[in-house]
């Protein structure tokens, strides 16, 4: 009954188990893709906040 239920006889279909693989591995790719896209955006965001503040600092005052 339980074999019936799992669509096969034959045990795990070695078809099934390679995409499994693949797509387990694509999602480890895309993981280590994004934390690196997050990373390099902290430091985009980083250098754009200390060069706001170097323009800030190198304003000259206003006339009152």
């Amino acid at each position: 009954m339980a074999k019936a239920l799992l669509g096969h006889v034959g045990g795990p279909d070695p078809r099934m188990i390679s995409e499994m693989r693949r797509l387990q591995q694509r999602i480890r790719d895309l993981e280590a893709e994004l934390n690196r896209l997050q990373a390099q955006n902290d430091a985009l965001a980083a250098q754009t906040r200390d060069e706001a503040l170097v323009r800030l600092q190198d304003r000259e005052p206003a006339l009152t």
